[in-house]
């Protein structure tokens, strides 16, 4: 089989990859053995401003014009729905805090971001007295759905090979790379935290981090705008609710634990105060970085091999955003902004 990319992993960042590919009628196989998790429990969750320190995420309106654009042609494509807008309500915990917000929805790179209202809190089921303040441009990604139906979707392709990447089967020259039969021109690594064990980009600064979300079902809350506080609460309606996140530096596994649960729920009892019933747990790594930025570049002796990767926890936004990025950087020849370009990490 001969193709114009590989690409290593099946996550938002594949994915966002694999569709700047289709537009520009590139063919190309995928390997994913579903290893990480990072995706597949993310919250989905898209918001513009940083709310611990009232500040604009990076490129957030770039970010958001090309994700969003991706996102509603996968709904055209599959006929469902995934983006679900929704507010997301930051609960103040101090009149300082009101008078914060206040300031940051006054300044040009945030106002159209940060309503300048406080809103009230009048559900007796929630501590707030302080009220809220709301962050406009929001919404929920259903990550899970979106990647049972690009996976089904490739399968049936025949594009889709879910099995481990064996990285010492490559071989790589001038002409293009091969691996298992397939001859392809490029090859990219979006491969979350398996980039630990990619002897072709382990130098970089990965840094995974563990996360447990739970889902809980709550009757009586009634609540129809995702919750911020010292953990998110993201309503998925039929009276469910999305409870994270934790983070977790040392166990690196994919299991849920009693540890990430009850933090969870120590903080969920300080922010709500009816009754809910826990009905699910999952656990994933976060391919994250410490400046931040996403890890996306070329391989300093391989000019055919690439990387996208380091979305954190920011992936739905980021990733259509910096698939664009390799994509032109690959195909155009366009320079890499600085912020992503992995040769701001030397190699040792």
């Amino acid at each position: 089989m001969e193709v114009d990319y590989i690409i290593v992993g099946c996550g938002i960042a594949g994915i966002s990859f694999c569709e700047q590919l289709k537009r520009q009628h590139k063919t190309f196989v995928v390997f994913d053995n579903n290893s990480q998790q990072s995706s597949s429990v993310a919250g989905g969750l898209y918001n513009p401003v940083v709310l611990k320190r009232f500040t604009p995420v990076w490129k957030c309106q770039e970010q958001l014009e090309i994700a969003l654009r991706l996102y509603h042609h996968l709904e055209i494509e599959f006929d469902i729905k995934l983006d679900h807008k929704i507010p997301v309500y930051r609960k103040f915990a101090s009149l300082e805090e009101q008078n914060d917000w206040f300031t940051a929805s006054d300044k040009p790179n945030l106002s159209d971001y940060l309503s300048s209202t406080v809103i009230k809190n009048d559900n007796t089921f929630i501590d707030a007295p302080f009220g809220f303040g709301e962050v406009k441009e929001t919404g929920r990604i259903d990550v899970k759905t979106l990647l049972d139906l690009y996976k089904a979707s490739l399968l049936r392709q025949g594009i889709l090979f879910e099995e481990e990447f064996h990285h010492d089967h490559l071989i790589i020259n001038e002409s293009g790379i091969t691996y298992k039969g397939v001859l392809a021109k490029q090859l990219v690594f979006s491969d979350g935290f398996g980039m630990k064990q990619n002897p072709f980009f382990n130098h970089l600064p990965l840094v995974p981090a563990k996360g447990e979300l739970l889902t809980i079902y709550a009757p009586d809350l009634n609540i129809d705008y995702v919750l911020k506080s010292a953990i998110f609460l993201i309503p998925l309606g039929s009276d469910l609710y999305l409870v994270g996140a934790t983070y977790e530096w040392k166990d690196l596994t994919n299991k849920i634990t009693n540890t990430a649960k009850n933090e969870l729920l120590e903080k969920l009892k300080k922010l709500i105060n009816c009754s809910f019933e826990v009905v699910n747990q999952v656990a994933g790594i976060r391919p994250t970085v410490k400046d931040r930025r996403p890890l996306v570049g070329q391989h300093h002796q391989y000019k055919n091999i690439f990387v996208l990767n380091g979305l954190g926890t920011r992936g739905v936004m980021i990733g259509p955003y910096v698939a664009e990025q390799l994509f032109n950087f690959i195909e155009f020849n366009q320079p890499l902004e600085t912020e992503i370009n992995i040769k701001r990490f030397k190699k040792d």
